[in-house]
């Protein structure tokens, strides 16, 4: 089962204990059309704005105050922790999502382009309305991807557009657009960005997020770009990017390393998938079926191998162990601790990734989740102060806070109902790693679970085999 169990974790957050049985029972060849057919739903649109946020952004009778900029700094101030309030409902609501859905693979394929789109922006509004624009293109048509988030008010703010203006072009976003979103750095001029700034003069957004062409702030001369002549604007230049083979090979570069492996990437893979990739009209799904279609794939290389970011260890802690937190806000301080906040990623390219990931304080955080939760005990807050990620809550350096859930065990007890007793450990090791369990200390792990029941083996097998290191790959 360590092809399933590898696919499930790429493609998705993991295997989830109350479905597992149904997935094993399944032949090799049903399991990938069907995490695609879970995914075809339409997203539900996260909503998570309070009425006050939207009266200030949206409604009538403030509009005016705020467009004209008449807000008293106190104004300004309770509007930024009314959405940063809201943010963390928005953060809290989509790990609900990746949690408990069926659709896998497109809240797994929404996380890295949240990644590859990377924005920060205290504005609750713009901030969910680029999500779903994220989540509901995410196994699309990349060019319709890159146009919608191109167009979000989250973006454009983040990148400096709204400030791009004929004779004075703010070249943030066309940098962005080129180096991070489509060809990456080494393919393109400074003359290039500096043209494609003076196209994109005049893109900007309304108050309550909706884009807008301001024609008078437009530089309607004539650009070179890329060794192309016209009177471009904006959606000219994405149409352009889109056109280089280089774009497509960039994202195919960008999705191995985070399916595949993120340390070793052939080139000659990379150009066999872009090209199909661009010769599909960017099918996202297309270039997934290529990956997850392929030989290599499955390949000893490419498993176990990746480290898992902290969002996807939390969500698929909670898929395998079911629980409830007594407060779920802690979560944004466990993200905090580990190094990735949802919405607040550390700059515009995003994270990193990979073995940035682990720290000695991060990986012994790490190891104690599984530990932590069913004990009801206190974690350790250690992180550099960012106000952003704080999200407006006081918390101090090296603070503690309790992790505390209402776990049921019943899912759990049930899926090992079967198994003989001194077969346990090591079949629990096989559902919980990706990585051979061939070495793995059955002795040593036995020592270190309850034996008293077999109820108490199940549960402390599973605990001690989620705190070790092979559980941090996929």
């Amino acid at each position: 089962m360590h092809k399933l169990q590898h696919l499930l974790w790429r493609t998705g957050f993991g295997p989830r204990t109350k479905s597992w049985e149904k997935w094993a029972a399944l032949p090799e060849a049903a399991w990938w059309p069907k995490l695609k057919d879970d995914s075809i739903p339409d997203p539900v649109y996260f909503d998570v704005a309070d009425s006050a946020i939207k009266g200030l952004f949206m409604g009538i009778g403030e509009l005016g105050k705020m467009e004209r900029g008449d807000l008293s700094k106190e104004d300004k101030k309770e509007v930024r922790q009314m959405s940063r309030e809201n943010l963390r409902s928005l953060n809290l609501h989509w790990l609900e999502e990746m949690t408990h859905t069926k659709s896998q693979l497109r809240e797994k394929i929404a996380l890295f382009w949240h990644g590859h789109f990377a924005s920060r922006n205290f504005n609750v509004l713009y901030q969910q309305q680029m999500l779903h624009v994220i989540r509901e293109k995410a196994l699309g048509n990349f060019g319709d991807l890159l146009r919608g988030v191109s167009k979000s008010a989250a973006m454009l703010a983040f990148l400096n557009n709204q400030q791009n203006k004929k004779q004075h072009p703010n070249e943030n976003f066309a940098r962005e657009v080129m180096e991070l979103f489509t060809l990456g750095r080494g393919h393109y001029t400074e003359t290039d960005i500096k043209e494609a700034a003076r196209a994109f003069t005049g893109w900007g957004f309304r108050l309550n997020g909706d884009f807008v062409f301001r024609k008078a702030l437009h530089d309607n001369s004539t650009k070179t770009l890329l060794g192309k002549t016209g009177k471009y604007n904006g959606d000219d230049v994405l149409d352009i990017l889109l056109e280089q083979r280089q774009t497509a090979r960039f994202i195919a570069r960008k999705l191995y390393r985070f399916l595949v492996n993120d340390a070793i990437v052939p080139d000659d893979r990379i150009t066999w998938l872009g090209d199909r990739f661009y010769d599909s009209g960017y099918q996202i799904m297309r270039l997934l079926d290529d990956i997850v279609r392929s030989d290599w794939f499955y390949a000893p290389e490419n498993t176990g191998n990746k480290i898992k970011s902290p969002v996807e260890l939390w969500v698929g802690i909670r898929r395998a162990i079911p629980f409830e937190l007594d407060n779920p806000d802690t979560q944004l301080l466990l993200q905090r601790a580990l190094g990735q906040v949802l919405f607040y990623p550390p700059n515009v390219a995003g994270w990193p990734g990979g073995r940035n990931w682990i720290d000695s304080s991060s990986l012994m955080l790490r190891l104690r989740i599984p530990q932590i939760l069913p004990d009801r005990r206190d974690f350790d807050i250690r992180t550099k102060s960012d106000d952003d990620q704080q999200m407006g809550q006081d918390e101090r350096v090296g603070s503690k806070r309790r992790l505390a859930a209402e776990t049921d065990w019943q899912p759990v007890l049930d899926l090992f109902a079967g198994i003989p007793e001194k077969e346990l450990v090591s079949q629990i090791g096989t559902y919980l790693w990706t990585v051979s369990n061939n070495k793995m200390p059955v002795e040593v792990l036995r020592n270190h679970t309850d034996g008293s029941s077999r109820e108490a083996l199940i549960k402390t097998a599973m605990i001690q085999l989620m705190a070790t290191p092979e559980y941090q790959l996929c």
